[in-house]
């Protein structure tokens, strides 16, 4: 279950500071400078041995070329003094997220920009749970810079009155710079930094969860739905402030900034699982709470209905974590629980009790992810760090036969696994994001040959390697990651909330 935490920010949009595989840790320099002096010498004797009928100085003209040499060897001196005074650099070293030990008080993490094709970072009022990339009209398979996107996101104030739903658009995303010249090239073009727009629709809590709609950008009707931490699931059309970015004059009333609907059936249970349905375009979703009961509604023609019978499936007081629909059942639909396992369910049955059920983890399972490009693969993130892929047509509704073991496992992070999402067109490629402060790029169909295994054991003498799985692909640094989401219409393009705010990037592994 997400932790919470709440740090007060000034909005900005900034290059970020977040990290891969490969990343480097520096160490500052203890020591003063300290600026060498030299002397005059006298000799007092220097009289002595002058000539006695020398009548007049002797005057020595120099040539430019003199003065020029000079000038020259006066200012490699002066080079040469100033790099003697500053503190000296400790060699970068390899910081290995589930190997190295944790920062010190002078060391600091930098990134790698030349295995990032694009990375920023943005810092909003206050810090936020979780987010969703909201679909627009500009196109899909955008490749070209700069690059714009939109995004909704609810904060965690420190005060419950100052909490909002935040719908952000985010432009002139730029490519990253891997070098002094083109950072002073960047710099004189002042069209060349990240613009950040905002609309807010206040609200009284934290939210702990936030969606919307699959089908926003065809029926241009942006419905979201956010988790309270009252126990209350907000419905809001936040159609008129997407729109209000690229249409000037929009006027936003205070009707606007309200919810369409409420819903109340979880009786001011905090909960922290919804899913809207990508078969039902007019709105339907899921929403589970922290005593295990599960709730459908569905918008009908005039209003909302919200289903009195719960699901209930998950052990006695087991909190239902997250809800997954089938990509490709209209009424299927997963559920993974603090029990350790994964439900799933099908909507039609009288009995609102699991069809399937599998022990997935001894910890909770935390995230859940439905491949939109496989229908039978099912990817769960659990609490003690590890996360698995399961083939659904391997589930049985026999609980005495033999249970079903994963398709692929990783036991890699050693923190509770926070977000876990499928890329939206490479089946086998996964982001996982982990407590230990990393977002994870995995490619499943990775598979190191004898020849691979030995190279890098040859490269790397000192093994600090040795234990890293083929699959892995990339490694991003980022304080107290919690959501990661792929852009669907931006390929390769990653956005992860955290502590200390939003990253936007782009790895060059994918």
């Amino acid at each position: 279950m997400p932790k919470r935490q709440a740090d007060e920010d000034e909005t900005i949009a900034s290059p970020s500071t977040a990290l891969k595989n490969g990343q480097r840790v520096t160490a500052a320099a203890e020591g003063e400078n300290r600026d060498e002096e030299m002397g005059e010498f006298e000799d007092p004797y220097g009289d002595d041995f002058e000539s006695e009928d020398e009548e007049e100085d002797e005057i020595i003209e120099l040539n430019d070329d003199d003065e020029d040499q000079e000038e020259e060897e006066a200012a490699e001196e002066s080079e040469s003094l100033e790099k003697k005074s500053q503190p000296k650099k400790e060699t970068p070293r390899l910081y290995l997220p589930h190997r190295s030990a944790p920062l010190g008080p002078d060391e600091v993490l930098e990134p790698d920009p030349t295995v990032y094709d694009m990375l920023h970072r943005i810092n909003l009022n206050w810090p936020c749970l979780s987010f969703d990339i909201l679909p627009d009209n500009l196109g899909n398979e955008r490749r070209g810079y700069p690059k714009s996107t939109y995004f909704v996101t609810g904060t965690q104030a420190k005060r419950k009155k100052e909490n909002e739903i935040t719908v952000v658009k985010l432009s002139e995303l730029s490519k990253t710079l891997e070098n002094e010249e083109d950072s002073e090239a960047e710099s004189d073009n002042d069209d060349s930094d990240p613009v950040l727009e905002s609309r807010s629709l206040p609200t009284t809590d934290t939210t702990n969860r936030i969606r919307v709609s699959p089908h926003a950008a065809k029926t241009n009707e942006y419905l979201t739905a956010s988790m309270s931490e009252s126990g209350d699931i907000y419905i809001w059309d936040i159609t008129p402030h997407f729109s209000a970015f690229d249409t000037p004059g929009t006027v936003i009333t205070k009707a606007m900034n309200r919810p369409v609907h409420t819903i109340r059936a979880h009786g001011g249970v905090e909960g922290y699982a919804v899913d809207w349905s990508p078969h039902v375009t007019t709105g339907q979703l899921l929403t589970g709470d922290v005593t295990g009961r599960i709730h459908l509604t569905t918008r009908g023609t005039s209003s909302w209905t919200t289903d009195k019978v719960p699901f209930v499936g998950h052990d006695s007081g087991a909190s239902v974590e997250e809800l997954q629909w089938s990509q490709s059942e209209k009424s299927v639909f997963a559920s993974g629980g603090s029990d350790g396992f994964i439900r799933v369910w099908d909507i039609r049955s009288k009995k609102h009790k699991p069809a399937l059920s599998v022990r997935a983890s001894n910890s909770d399972v935390n995230v859940m992810s439905w491949s939109k490009n496989v229908s039978y693969l099912l990817a769960s993130g659990h609490d003690d760090g590890s996360w698995s892929i399961w083939d659904l047509r391997t589930f049985n509704a026999n609980a005495s036969d033999e249970p079903p073991l994963p398709a692929a496992s990783f036991s890699f992070n050693k923190s509770a696994i926070t977000s876990i999402e499928f890329h939206p067109t490479e089946e086998s490629i996964v982001a996982v994001s982990s407590e230990d402060n990393t977002v994870m790029l995995w490619d499943l169909s990775v598979e190191a040959d004898d020849e691979e295994i030995a190279a890098q054991k040859r490269d790397d003498a000192a093994g600090e390697l040795d234990d890293i799985p083929p699959q892995l692909l990339f490694v991003h640094w980022q304080k107290d990651v919690k959501e990661v989401h792929w852009h669907g219409q931006i390929p390769g393009m990653i956005m992860s909330t955290g502590g200390e705010g939003i990253s936007v990037w782009k790895s060059i592994s994918v």
